[in-house]
């Protein structure tokens, strides 16, 4: 006994030493004899390999109970989240059709008009003819096609231009940051009129705001309606920068970008409401007097592209119009 208790205490005593010079034993075995080790290593291997499979096997399923339980949580989080947005779009959905009964209840009390039809067609951009002292576009279609002097012109999001020289099968298109083009606009927001003018710059200036109209950063114009050249609510662009009472509007489309326009004939068609909403510019929401919508809902679609025919065979169906 007294002798087991010595050898131990020699044992630990030098431990280090002997698993050091354990180590160094095997990797001098190793480099003298290498077929040796491996074959060693490859014994051991398979006799250890059932048993680190028994032990993985507990480790691996309970990993999927935990990811299960994870994505239970998550998708209860997410069922959640998506009942209280249904709740959400319902109560919306109920003010919009609250807000159309209205809007239809009101319009047969003032005898109302419909606004005037509609048609339009497609053309591809194949010329840029800007230069320093002008800023329009060449189209692919002309006089053939329909398209006439003083035409509205739209991109996919709003207006671009109108068109100011038809041939038989091409046509200019004047852009709005040209120094010859003027515009009616209103602030959405505050209901504040002015006139968008071009000056060959990217960012078109507002003109005759009153000086303390309410206008900040953010604010969207959208076509007033005055003079008849547009229609009323057509998205023009977005207030930019206010310096020193001048104000300054970055277009809404991509003037530099333009590729496929619309041009918009509003004298024949269908509703005109109905093809602005298309555009995103009625939106559902009170912003105003003579606005109707809930805040923060919008609709931006984009009108389908159609290819270049007359204008009588190009007659759009869009959606209903949101009540305005």
């Amino acid at each position: 006994m007294v002798r087991l208790v010595a050898l131990r205490g020699i044992v630990q005593r030098f431990s280090l030493v002997i698993l050091l010079l354990a180590a160094f034993g095997l990797m001098m075995l190793a480099k003298v004899d290498t077929v040796l080790i491996d074959t060693v290593r490859t014994r051991v291997t398979d006799v250890l390999t059932p048993f680190m499979e028994l032990i993985a096997e507990p480790a691996s399923t309970i990993a999927g109970v935990v990811e299960d339980a994870q994505e239970l949580t998550d998708l209860r989080a997410e069922n959640a989240y998506l009942r209280q947005e249904n709740r959400t779009l319902r109560q919306f959905q109920e003010i919009a059709y609250r807000l159309e009964a209205e809007n239809i209840s009101l319009r047969s009390l003032m005898n109302y008009r419909p606004d005037r039809p509609h048609a339009f067609l497609t053309a591809r951009v194949v010329a840029d003819n800007s230069g320093a002292f002008v800023r329009s576009l060449g189209l692919n279609v002309g006089a053939i096609n329909g398209v006439e002097s003083g035409q509205t012109v739209l991109g996919s999001r709003g207006l671009a231009g109108r068109i100011v020289q038809v041939g038989d099968r091409s046509a200019r298109v004047l852009l709005l940051t040209d120094l010859n083009m003027r515009v009616p606009v209103m602030l959405e927001r505050s209901r504040e009129r002015a006139i968008l003018a071009g000056d060959n710059t990217g960012f078109p200036r507002l003109l005759y705001l009153e000086d303390e109209a309410d206008v900040a950063v953010g604010d969207r114009l959208v076509t007033s309606g005055h003079g008849g050249m547009y229609p009323a609510g057509l998205p023009v662009g977005n207030v930019v920068a206010i310096e020193d009472n001048e104000v300054r509007v970055r277009p809404i489309e991509e003037l530099d970008r333009l590729e496929l326009v619309r041009i918009v004939d509003f004298d024949q068609g269908s509703d005109e409401a109905q093809f602005i909403s298309s555009l995103g510019a009625v939106s559902f929401g009170v912003r105003g007097a003579g606005a109707g919508a809930v805040d923060g809902i919008q609709d931006s679609a984009v009108a389908p592209v159609l290819p270049a025919v007359p204008l009588a065979e190009t007659l759009a169906e869009t959606p209903p119009a949101a009540a305005q």
